[in-house]
């Protein structure tokens, strides 16, 4: 077999091998005949995503539990098909982890580490797929390392953070088959995307995109496998009692969809949402791989095979531009087009500007802040860990100034989800009973018994719960510095009493979907019906 190279000779003996100053490509790479490919450059990207996870390992345990990851928790001890939120695989995973290693934050977000220390080894195999020889797997698995969005994801067990995992893995599915048209390829490649509609919905758009991507530039003989529809009849299968459930409780991830969109207002909504993708895929290296990537993936002869993956990231990122969607959901495409840009470079005569961006120095620089801001390696006890600790304290504190014979059937709502799960992780520990919110997902968890005695409850203002009650008394405050209002910094505590209507018919008209209001000055506690 003959391996073409513009600058160096390939020798196959024992498997490629080539000279490490240069990229070796396949012939017509991409052309469905199984050309050969490099090969893998195992050690050094295994030692780079070995390297991340370590650091990302041992700065974990420093930091306390994220308000999502307290929920996920709380979500895990309802198991369900779907939340309201989202599907049930990070749930899952979080009381997986919960249960092996209890009150562990270290290992809550081992899953996190190692999907993220995958999609470095990933993008590797992707930029060798597409011809790259060892330098350009090396340094696809490094930029994708140093991306700001990746090391900012990484550090917390989040939907994020697994999805970008599986969409990484997927395209490397569809750029393996189209250079080789293995069949089996396109049935993992809908198995793999059974299992993100488990995490997120959002993979429904990939596919969208990518079929009409491969109908207006090829290839079209994609779409006549059958092994495509089969992978596609699993997902469609495995995603039934999802869908069930999201229509046995009135569709609430529609709503959540329209709450996420309201929330991207904040940061500027559309008008920031590409400044911030490129931001997040890392400055110096990343932003310029981003934009150099999808050009060559669009236009370059050799990718010409891989136009419809160009395409598919360009139109996901409209699609989610259009929606006022975050800038999170189009992660998982970064490393293919990061291995993309990579490639095409190696294979030029190189530019100075590239010799100075590949270096060493600046790959170290690009991950330094983000790994500070997001790694601290002081004390534990930050803040953010004695605000959910902080709100379970006030709260028992409350709780303990109840008389006796009313502690016994006393309920604790939270205004917010994160003050509910706070409170479910943090409150055995005190002596309290389950909390309850009638916020996002936690309202799916249903209302405090009818038989409930007082009610303590957390919240910037009491106003939403308190028209039920005849009797409502402010005995307490949590106000952590550096907090977030309305959250762990301005809530109050107020014990009620003299319960109007049972918890089964107040239940329904307290739903709230909403938090980011409130730590707005502006906020105005509004009741919502279903």
């Amino acid at each position: 077999m003959r391996i073409r190279s513009r600058t160096a000779a390939v020798n196959l003996a024992g498997g490629l091998t080539e000279d490490i100053s240069v990229a070796a490509a396949s012939p017509r790479s991409g052309d469905g005949t199984g050309s050969a490919v490099s090969a893998w450059a195992r050690w050094p990207v295994l030692a780079i995503a070995a390297t991340f996870a370590g650091i990302l390992g041992v700065g974990s345990g420093r930091s306390g539990y994220f308000g999502d990851e307290l929920y996920f928790l709380a979500a895990g001890r309802h198991l369900t098909w779907s939340y309201a939120d989202q599907p049930p695989l990070v749930p899952l995973l979080a009381r997986l982890m919960d249960t092996l290693f209890p009150d562990s934050v270290t290992a809550l977000r081992l899953p996190a580490i190692l999907a993220t220390a995958l999609s470095i080894v990933v993008a590797s195999l992707i930029a060798r797929e597409l011809g790259g020889g060892r330098r350009a797997q090396i340094l696809a698995a490094a930029s994708y390392a140093v991306s700001w969005g990746v090391l900012v994801t990484a550090n917390t067990l989040n939907t994020a953070v697994i999805d970008s995992f599986i969409w990484t893995l997927l395209t490397w599915l569809l750029v393996r088959w189209v250079r080789t048209r293995q069949d089996r390829l396109l049935l993992m490649a809908g198995l793999v995307t059974a299992v993100s509609m488990q995490v997120k919905d959002l993979v429904a758009v990939f596919w969208i995109v990518l079929i009409g991507a491969v109908l207006a530039v090829g290839p079209r003989e994609m779409l006549r496998r059958p092994m495509l529809w089969v992978g596609g009849a699993v997902t469609v299968v495995t995603s039934l009692p999802n869908l069930w459930w999201q229509v046995d409780h009135g569709l609430p991830q529609m709503t959540m969809s329209q709450i996420v969109s309201a929330e991207q207002d904040v940061t500027g909504g559309r008008l920031t949402f590409l400044p911030i993708e490129l931001l997040f895929a890392g400055l110096p290296i990343g932003i310029v791989l981003l934009g150099y990537g999808t050009v060559r993936l669009l236009r370059s002869a050799e990718l010409a095979p891989y136009r419809f993956l160009g395409w598919t990231f360009v139109g996901v990122s409209v699609a989610f531009w259009v929606s006022n969607g975050r800038w999170s959901y189009v992660l998982g495409l970064f490393g293919l087009v990061m291995s993309a840009a990579v490639v095409e470079l190696e294979r030029q005569p190189t530019a100075r500007w590239w010799r100075l961006l590949r270096s060493w120095p600046c790959y170290a620089l690009a991950a330094l802040i983000p790994v500070l801001i997001m790694q601290p390696f002081g004390s534990r006890d930050t803040p953010w860990t004695r605000g959910w600790l902080g709100i379970a304290s006030a709260v028992a504190q409350a709780y303990q100034k109840l008389p006796d014979t009313e502690r016994r059937n006393a309920v604790i709502v939270g205004d917010t989800y994160t003050q509910a799960s706070a409170l479910d992780q943090f409150g055995p520990t005190y002596g309290l009973p389950e909390a309850y919110s009638p916020n996002r997902g936690y309202w799916y968890f249903g209302p405090p018994p009818d038989n409930a005695g007082p009610t303590v409850f957390i919240g910037l203002d009491s106003t939403t719960i308190g028209r039920y009650f005849g009797n409502v008394r402010k005995v307490g405050a949590v106000d952590v510095p550096g907090g977030m209002r309305g959250i762990n910094l301005g809530v109050s505590i107020w014990i009620c009493t003299d319960q109007k209507v049972p918890w089964s018919a107040i239940w329904p008209t307290v739903r709230d979907f909403n938090i980011a209001d409130r730590t707005l000055p502006s906020y105005r506690p509004v009741s919502e019906s279903p």
